[in-house]
């Protein structure tokens, strides 16, 4: 068993790889340009949101209806009629991106920190690079992967958009099982 304060450096390492990593994937790379598009008549729409005084912090679902309406027949119209969707209506201004940024790089050290705590249970010092490297990869695809299925399942994204975002925690997760191999206590 390894302590998890004995692995700080491949947390922090693997935490600044991957917030490296994704920034190349995000902003150099070509792959995400087309996962999200703009709103046909932006302005028409933004002033109707704004007309009805939709507040941050709120996911909207249109058509709305409770699960006692959803089979009557003025519900199953709208649905048919569409467009059916979700709405996420962030704070106005220009966005935070250092935020954003931030509270990404915390979710990183928070993966990592999970990786070495599963990783440092489950192997001990010594152990062979590809043995840490398994556990160590599995256990950060799950935390940067699995939980977007729900997106495609749930929020309707497409499986394309959401196949690409689970590429991505691929990569991060060998990155980071590549770091925690490298420095693992010998």
């Amino acid at each position: 068993m390894v302590s998890i304060t004995a692995l700080w450096l491949p947390i922090l390492l693997s935490a600044v790889i991957v917030f490296i990593a994704s920034s190349i994937i995000h902003m150099a790379l070509p792959i995400h340009k087309s996962d999200y598009r703009k709103l046909p008549a932006e302005d028409k729409v933004l002033d109707v949101l704004r007309a009805t005084g939709v507040t941050p912090g709120r996911v909207y679902v249109f058509p709305f209806c409770t699960q006692k309406e959803m089979k009557s027949p003025e519900v199953v119209e709208k649905f048919k009629r569409g467009p059916v969707g979700l709405i996420t209506v962030r704070p106005s201004g220009a966005p935070a991106l250092g935020k954003f940024l931030a509270q990404w790089f915390l979710y990183c050290l928070l993966v990592s920190i999970f990786t070495a705590y599963l990783t440092g249970r489950t192997r001990v010092p010594g152990t062979q690079y590809l043995e840490v490297f398994r556990v160590a990869g599995a256990t950060a695809f799950l935390g940067y992967s699995l939980a977007l299925i729900q997106n495609a399942i749930w929020k309707g994204e497409t499986w394309g958009v959401t196949l690409k975002h689970i590429i991505d925690g691929l990569i991060y997760g060998l990155l980071t099982a590549g770091t925690f191999g490298w420095l693992w206590p010998k």
